[in-house]
């Protein structure tokens, strides 16, 4: 292994596990999701599938493509501790093979963290409420424990984000001494 001026440090496993969380946590909610889409008992009633969620209809690819497009912005987690979030993937057209700019993965996954973890916070006290006259039947509990990892989702991408920022931030300059000026 050649030493590449400037390379970050690899990213440290706790990092690398954080992002493989944030990958799974969508997973649970996805396939409840795909379930409903393909008309499977969810705890709605065929009136609320069909009036609310236009199930069977339209509403199945909105459901299933919710579904695949939440896990795929979660897998994109992996790529802030995995070398193609360092060089684009040589088979993308135009970029392929160039250096990410760190902002750019930074700003968006920064971005993210925060949207997810307000979006996802109300999660956190779904058990407090009694009554949920949409569900029938114990759905309401199968519909939480589904849900309950992604409260976990942008807080996960915020620590991954700030450990892939610290990581590729410029180095800091040091004198012939090996003393570092920075404060």
């Amino acid at each position: 292994m050649t030493n590449v001026p400037n390379a970050p440090a690899p990213a440290p496993r706790w990092a690398v596990r954080c992002a493989h969380a944030a990958a799974l946590t969508t997973i649970p909610s996805g396939l409840w999701r795909i379930a409903m889409a393909f008309g499977l008992p969810v705890g709605y009633s065929d009136e609320v599938l069909r009036q609310d969620f236009h199930i069977p209809g339209v509403g199945v690819v909105y459901v299933a493509g919710l579904s695949v497009v939440c896990e795929a912005l979660a897998l994109l987690t992996i790529g802030l501790v995995r070398p193609w979030g360092e060089v684009v993937p040589r088979w993308i057209p135009f970029i392929g093979g160039r250096r990410v700019h760190p902002l750019a993965a930074v700003i968006p996954a920064g971005l993210g963290a925060i949207a997810l973890t307000v979006l996802w916070s109300g999660f956190l006290t779904w058990w407090s409420v009694e009554h949920r006259p949409a569900f029938e039947g114990p759905w309401g509990d199968i519909v939480g424990v589904c849900y309950q990892p992604l409260v976990l989702w942008g807080p996960l991408l915020g620590a991954v984000t700030v450990n892939y920022y610290l990581r590729h931030r410029r180095p800091v300059n040091t004198s012939p001494l090996g003393r570092s000026w920075a404060f």
